[in-house]
């Protein structure tokens, strides 16, 4: 019932030009919150995001991932350096 009663207020709101000519019209939304974020977390992580904070949980997720993308950098430059080693010694 709430989404039908603000979508009538929209539709009232665009017939009445009310919302044209806003900032940022034809421009795409920012929309920078983490849709796996809980949505009661959302403008707690947006103030410290804002702030220059990053939770530890996030910061334990970037260095996981950075030690797997050496890894796989590891192992895929073992293997082309075999490889190659193989080509030579033909």
């Amino acid at each position: 019932m709430l989404e039908s009663i603000a979508e009538r207020r929209i539709g009232e709101a665009v017939a009445n030009g009310e919302l044209d000519n806003l900032p940022g019209a034809g421009k795409p939304l920012e929309l920078d919150d983490d849709p796996l974020v809980p949505e009661e977390l959302r403008l707690a992580y947006r103030i410290l995001k804002n702030a220059g904070y990053v939770p530890p949980e996030i910061e334990e997720l970037k260095s996981t991932g950075v030690r797997k993308l050496l890894l796989l950098e590891k192992r895929i430059g073992s293997r082309y350096y075999s490889k190659v080693i193989r080509k030579l010694g033909r």
